[in-house]
């Protein structure tokens, strides 16, 4: 092969005549020299500065000092301790300063975060922690919530709450020690007695969301039974739906009116901030165009590729290939299981938005307990194909909410160590998905029936969920639920009235699936296999049909044009 043409030579440009530089007193301006002292806020210029090693780096740094300095005031605002001299024979929990960096929707810098957390690995339970689990929203509850508010044409905002944690009471009697860089130079052997919650405590979480559960339920909000992260207000033809998830929140009311009466009631309360039309939410982008919304996880995806050292990687066409699933224990074991365990955690939370990697994230984290190097691979591949369809998203559209459509398929027998069938299921509200799922079933079926019966039985269980949910939200679905399987004899077990005997051992999933189907909630229908589109959930597809699947389950470009409130 010949060697490219060299470039053609540029005659240098002539030199530029040498100009003495004018000053500022020359045009009479005169300005005395700023000191810079750091004592003072507003001379600090706030540039992203590294993050600190430890504190005694970050108190060196006046954008870090000043950070720690707010986060320091609010919890002396909020009374979060009383300092008591140093009791004899207790527990102390060490307190510990966390730096990072507080990054924008679109990936831009936005400030420096210090937070002042308590060691909770150094709690005891039974002495300063008690019941520590705390609800956490569903990801089919939000997708349900914002395709509900696009057909209703309502408003949804996204709060914020400042230092949340700190809001929760404590009942458990905690002891802390002094911050560092900040202890009381009158006394400087005291400890702090929280009186309020702070982060890091295992208590915290469920402190925080017991406070807000109990002041929204006082201003007339009711807590959903299907979901408990889930508020509901109704007053006769007003309504409104809140979603607690931490800190981060969203709200849609069925009137301006309502909602800032809501957020006036909140602010009252904590120290609430109303961020706007809803963007950015738990890692997720939200934008809204003519068509609907369009959720989008782009950043956190290359967050990953650039985890992963795989940003100049050649695109995959798919996530997985159709050859038969690998073996726990094919191939040597990899030689850094951790970083195998954090991808695919990683993963795991990406496919909020991207349904189409579900069942390749579920084959490999099937093996985090031992990653082996062909499972690696696999797991390569998956972020490969992420590098190729960064842009793809899933599409929410104001659509009919009458009616919910299911999708299940079996793949039996599939796993080549315990040859136990995986199932999927994908749910729809009108054209909207809501709800999807990947999983290989708990126990062993005899037959290809009885693995698809069994999926069958896990999106009935589904679908009533989301059902009930519907109808607290005052959606009621008057329709039976139309669940589409591939498998003939599955269809026929959850219709026939009559009992066989080598049926005798799924007789909870018959009588389940059975009873809605009786009560007119369900209908098992027959679908072809090519228009099958929970197989994407079960197993590996050609190229043509997994991205004629992935069109039909809303994953696809984004919006050419979009509208911005």
């Amino acid at each position: 092969m010949s060697p490219p043409n060299p470039s053609p030579i540029r005659p240098r440009p002539p030199p530029v005549p040498f100009e003495r530089p004018v000053t500022r007193s020359q045009h009479g301006i005169f300005k005395p020299k700023t000191i810079f002292d750091p004592s003072e806020a507003h001379t600090i210029t706030v540039t992203r500065s590294p993050l600190p090693r430890n504190p005694v780096v970050a108190l060196r740094d006046p954008n870090w000092k000043l950070a720690m300095t707010d986060e320091y005031d609010a919890l002396i605002k909020n009374k979060t301790w009383d300092l008591v001299p140093r009791p004899p024979g207790v527990n102390f929990i060490r307190s510990m300063w966390i730096f990072t960096h507080k990054i924008k929707s679109d990936g831009s810098f936005e400030r420096h975060k210090a937070r002042l957390v308590g060691d909770g690995k150094t709690q005891r339970v039974g002495i300063d922690c008690g019941e520590t689990f705390s609800p956490v929203v569903k990801p089919a509850t939000i997708r349900t919530m914002l395709s509900l508010a696009l057909s209703k044409q309502w408003l949804i905002h996204q709060l914020d709450v400042s230092n949340a944690f700190l809001h929760g009471d404590l009942k458990e009697t905690v002891y802390m020690h002094q911050p560092m860089g900040f202890r009381d130079q009158v006394h400087p052997d005291y400890v702090c007695l929280l009186r309020k919650s702070l982060y890091g405590l295992k208590q915290a979480p469920r402190a925080w969301y017991k406070r807000f559960a109990n002041f929204v339920s006082s201003i007339g909000f009711s807590n959903s039974k299907s979901d408990t992260s889930l508020f509901i207000y109704k007053h006769g033809s007003d309504m409104a739906y809140l979603l607690l998830y931490v800190d981060d929140i969203i709200l849609t009311a069925s009137s301006e009116h309502l909602r800032k009466s809501i957020m006036a009631h909140l602010n009252s309360e904590f120290a609430m901030k109303d961020l706007g039309f809803l963007n950015y939410f738990l890692g997720i982008s939200v934008t809204r165009h003519k068509g609907g919304l369009f959720l989008s996880q782009q950043k956190y995806a290359e967050d990953i590729i650039d985890r992963a050292g795989m940003y100049s990687c050649k695109p995959s066409q798919t996530p997985i290939d159709t050859k038969p699933k690998v073996s726990a224990n094919s191939g040597a074991r990899y030689a850094d299981p951790t970083q195998y365990r954090s991808l695919a955690g990683a993963l795991q939370y990406l496919t909020f938005t991207r349904p189409d990697i579900s069942y390749a994230v579920q084959q490999i984290c099937l093996h985090m307990h031992d990653p082996r190097d062909e499972l690696m691979n696999a797991l390569k591949r998956i972020i490969r194909y992420i590098q190729g369809t960064l842009h793809l998203g899933l599409h929410i559209s104001p659509s009919s909410i009458t009616d919910l459509v299911s999708y299940t398929d079996a793949d039996w027998g599939g796993c080549p160590d315990t040859r136990r069938s995986t199932s999927g299921y994908c749910v729809f509200l009108g054209d909207n998905l809501i709800s999807w799922s990947s999983k290989r079933q708990p126990t062993l079926s005899r037959s290809s029936a009885e693995a698809e019966y069994r999926g069958v039985a896990n999106v009935v269980s589904e679908s009533c969920w989301l059902r009930n949910l519907l109808l607290e939200l005052n959606c009621p679905i008057r329709k039976a639920t139309m669940v589409y399987c591939d498998n003939v004899s599955a269809i026929y077990l959850s219709g026939n009235p009559i009992q066989h005997q080598r049926t005798k051992h799924i007789e909870m999933d018959i009588h389940f699936v059975r009873e809605k189907v009786t009560r007119g909630e369900v209908r098992v229908r027959h679908v072809p296999s090519r228009y099958q589109i929970a197989d994407i959930f079960t197993k590996g597809l050609p190229l043509i049909l997994f991205d004629d699947f992935r069109t039909s389950l809303n994953v696809r470009d984004p919006p050419v044009s979009t509208a911005g409130e």
